[in-house]
């Protein structure tokens, strides 16, 4: 038995020692992660990673023999700290967009979702045309605000949370909200009497791609100098994928649609941050 352990403990020391030498960590042997606190994205609970990208980067840190530290901080200065090191990583609901990987280095997709528009109970706007001359509320921060402000006479009001945005949308401040669609449809499974819904996009217009395309990809973001983190995590997630585990954590916080787990036709990533030959992992099971 001592002989088992002292073999455990130099494969967890010898992995952590890897770590130190091939990552760019604020810390030596330790993934500093950025806590934003939506969930079901990524949150710390009991001194680890809870929420659905949460046990994914738990379970990849793990792997790769790095302890977890978390950071709290809000959504708007997030990316900023990734970049300056400050923090290692950003997770938990983070959308690719071609912008983003001009800045960060981003793993392979952890699920995939489409945007859609929340709504009070009783009305059904699913067109970008349904939003022209309304108020709307979204997050500080997000990609696609560009898009949202070139819509006729609509009136844009930014939020910190979705949780302020959807209460501001219950008593009537704002017509409707566009946000993270599994940090909205978490809040609003745990809150009926807000009579809220969201409605897919139906438009798919090539002018508003980042609010109307379907198969968009959530990652994590690293900055510049840590591709060899990125890389690792990546081998990490895909693995996961592979045996459709995605699918089994996604239960959990409430990820039932088939389009999380659904990659774009359109493979928007390869020549750009990926290879030209990179194929978007997707579960086969």
């Amino acid at each position: 038995m001592a002989v088992v352990l002292c073999v455990l403990m130099t494969m967890v020391l010898s992995k952590a020692a890897l770590a130190s030498e091939r990552y760019q960590l604020s810390e030596p042997g330790t993934l500093s992660v950025a806590i934003t606190g939506d969930m079901p994205g990524l949150v710390a609970l009991d001194g680890s990673l809870s929420g659905y990208d949460g046990e994914i980067l738990q379970m990849a840190a793990t792997r790769l023999g790095l302890k977890i530290r978390p950071v709290p901080m809000e959504w708007s200065g997030a990316i900023a700290a990734t970049q300056s090191g400050e923090v290692d990583i950003i997770g938990g609901n983070v959308a690719w967009t071609r912008q983003r990987a001009g800045v960060l280095t981003m793993t392979d997709p952890t699920a995939y979702f489409q945007n859609g528009i929340t709504q009070k109970i009783g009305q059904n706007w699913n067109r970008l045309a349904d939003l022209e001359n309304k108020t709307v509320g979204s997050m500080i921060g997000f990609g696609f605000l560009v898009e949202l402000r070139r819509l006729p006479g609509l009136q844009l009001v930014l939020y910190d949370t979705p949780d302020a945005a959807m209460r501001d949308l219950v008593i009537g401040r704002i017509d409707a909200m566009i946000g993270d669609p599994p940090a909205i449809d978490y809040a609003i499974s745990r809150n009926p009497d807000w009579r809220l819904h969201t409605v897919p996009f139906i438009d798919n217009n090539p002018d508003f791609p980042l609010l109307t395309s379907t198969g968009r990809q959530y990652v994590f973001g690293l900055s510049r100098n840590n591709q060899a983190l990125a890389d690792d995590l990546s081998r990490e997630i895909r693995l996961l994928w592979s045996d459709c585990q995605v699918r089994q954590i996604g239960k959990h916080y409430g990820l039932l649609s088939e389009t999380n787990f659904l990659p774009s036709t359109d493979n928007f990533r390869a020549g750009i941050d990926r290879p030209v030959d990179w194929v978007a992992p997707r579960c086969r099971q």
